[in-house]
């Protein structure tokens, strides 16, 4: 079994916690799911509250000496992220596929949780990544296949499973 230090989880179920909120309020849906969607943001919006409140109240572990490497890659895996996303999503809509740029976005942000699996120590993270692929791949599909919006597919599906990783940390 793992053990995460509180702080650790509190961080994770904070940042995860936003993320959720903001992947619930991307796509543009119809009652009744769209009040759902808005209570779905509520809750993961205080799952993030309960996490900063666990991180701001814990302290760092005894053993957990700040390392400068890990720190750099942690950065630099981010800034690639936002790179890859911010540049992929201007392609698409100046190609006219803007529609599609939350597949782009959910497949990159799955994977670069690989990379940060060893920085942040949690391989759970893997699983999270692996998944957060398959809703992007699940996102396109529906969209090519149907008349369902991409956004709506990946904005549902990442969201639930952002937050449901942050409740997992904080049960944890």
């Amino acid at each position: 079994m793992l053990v995460v230090p509180r702080r650790q989880a509190g961080l994770t179920a904070l940042y995860l916690g936003i993320f959720a909120a903001i992947s619930f309020s991307v796509p543009a849906a119809d009652q009744p799911l769209r009040t759902l969607l808005v209570v779905a943001s509520l809750g993961a919006l205080a799952t993030a509250a309960v996490g900063g409140v666990v991180a701001a109240r814990s302290r760092p572990a005894a053993d957990a000496v700040r390392n400068p490497a890990a720190d750099r890659r942690y950065v630099l895996i981010v800034l690639a992220e936002f790179a890859a996303t911010g540049l992929g999503a201007a392609l698409l809509a100046a190609a006219g596929f803007g529609g599609y740029a939350p597949v782009l976005v959910c497949a990159v942000v799955g994977l670069h949780l690989f990379p940060l699996t060893p920085v942040l120590k949690d391989p759970r993270l893997r699983l999270l990544g692996g998944t957060m692929c398959l809703v992007a791949l699940a996102g396109l599909v529906t969209a090519l296949a149907s008349a369902v919006p991409a956004g709506l597919v990946v904005g549902v599906g990442a969201g639930l499973l952002l937050w449901a990783y942050a409740l997992l940390a904080l049960l944890h």
